[in-house]
């Protein structure tokens, strides 16, 4: 006796109100299998996510211009009652052409219906539009290069406004990079682009999916960032830099310094939990590794200025920094494997990407003309 074979269950339809849940859901940060555990579905939750690269496509709307449902009714019924295309068109407040082309599209007058029509014309604006990476291989050449390059979406959007001014040729936004590669079904750029990007996500996560706090530790008769000059603030006087310690596995540090006008990097291996560097004002992380800074300052003629608890955000410059570096330094990684001369490469990649802080020009383009002016 054979077994009856079982018949797999075709998956259900969302429905308009599901979908937007799993949007709303996405945005605020909730992982797919949050979002499916809510909604009773399975792995079909991040199969959908995946189609649209994570991000929400936009809600369909017809053209503001384009023939209603109720016009095409009135087309029928003129149609119907023998009136002249001018006739109907008049009625319509609409050119002749318009009401010419729409009959001749539908199978001409014997055999239009309005319906009919309507759907087919809103099955025809479904039809995807080429994108213009697409419809500009120089250009998607251009971009694709300064991928691999590590450069962002938003750094080669301004870098091709400053390198082309007022050539539209070369004007593409930072936005549709990203969904020519996240979402495969434009054809732009192949998959594998995507380990380019810091995050190397192949999905687009929410802003809000992970956000953890930092601690401090205690020092003594620390000073607080509060109390640097008031000259650093604006960031127009060269020669300030934020510092801090990279960690890794196995107690490694990378000592990381940024010039406040400039945002150049600059890269030092480190045996441990100190750092010695020659600068003209130097901001320091509130962490322990600087408990010892009365005796620094007296050795250095350097003022360290620390942030206040939980609040990096007061040397952001560094704190930006420590992000990108992230992209060759990951977490959990020994930091003590790589030498100083890869630090260096490094380094000379980061001050080679342009910055929108800087309006795009390089942090190399920007300290070289400090140094310059001050020389």
């Amino acid at each position: 006796m054979q077994r009856k074979q079982k018949q797999r269950r075709k998956p259900r339809a969302y429905t308009a109100a599901e979908l937007a849940e799993v949007w709303d859901r996405w945005k605020r940060g909730e992982s797919s299998k949050e979002i499916a555990r809510v909604l009773d579905r399975g792995a079909t939750v991040y199969y959908l996510l995946l189609r649209y690269g994570g991000i929400r496509p936009r809600t369909r709307r017809r053209a503001p211009l384009a023939l209603t449902l109720a016009e095409r009714e009135e087309i029928s019924r003129g149609i119907a009652c023998g009136q002249s295309l001018r006739s109907i068109a008049v009625d319509l407040d609409r050119a002749a052409s318009t009401v010419s082309r729409e009959i001749r599209r539908n199978g001409g007058g014997d055999a239009y219906r309005a319906t009919e029509a309507d759907e087919r014309a809103w099955e025809r604006a479904r039809r995807p539009k080429p994108c213009r990476l697409v419809c500009r291989p120089q250009l998607r050449r251009l971009v694709e290069q300064k991928l691999r390059e590590d450069w962002a979406p938003q750094q080669i959007t301004g870098w091709l406004k400053r390198t082309y001014p007022g050539d539209e040729f070369y004007r593409v936004s930072h936005e549709t990079i990203y969904r020519s590669l996240f979402i495969q079904a434009r054809g732009a750029f192949k998959k594998g682009l995507t380990q380019y990007l810091r995050s190397k996500r192949t999905i687009r996560r929410s802003r809000h999916a992970s956000r953890k706090g930092r601690g401090g530790g205690q020092i003594q008769d620390l000073i607080s960032i509060r109390e640097r000059p008031a000259a650093v603030e604006d960031r127009a006087v060269p020669g300030h830099w934020e510092g801090d310690l990279l960690a890794g596995s196995n107690n490694s540090y990378i000592a990381t310094l940024v010039e406040r006008h400039s945002r150049y990097v600059m890269l030092a291996k480190v045996s441990g939990k100190q750092t010695a560097t020659v600068v003209t004002a130097l901001t320091w992380d509130r962490g322990l590794e600087m408990a010892d800074h009365k005796r620094f300052t007296l050795a250095t003629d350097i003022a360290v200025y620390f942030c206040d608890p939980k609040s990096p955000w007061q040397r952001g410059s560094n704190e930006n920094t420590n992000g990108l570096l992230r992209q060759y330094f990951p977490k959990g990684t020994d930091l003590s494997l790589h030498s100083q001369q890869q630090l260096d490469k490094v380094a000379r990649k980061l001050n080679g990407r342009p910055r929108q802080t800087l309006e795009f020009e390089t942090p190399a383009e920007r300290f070289s003309a400090c140094v310059a002016s001050t020389g």
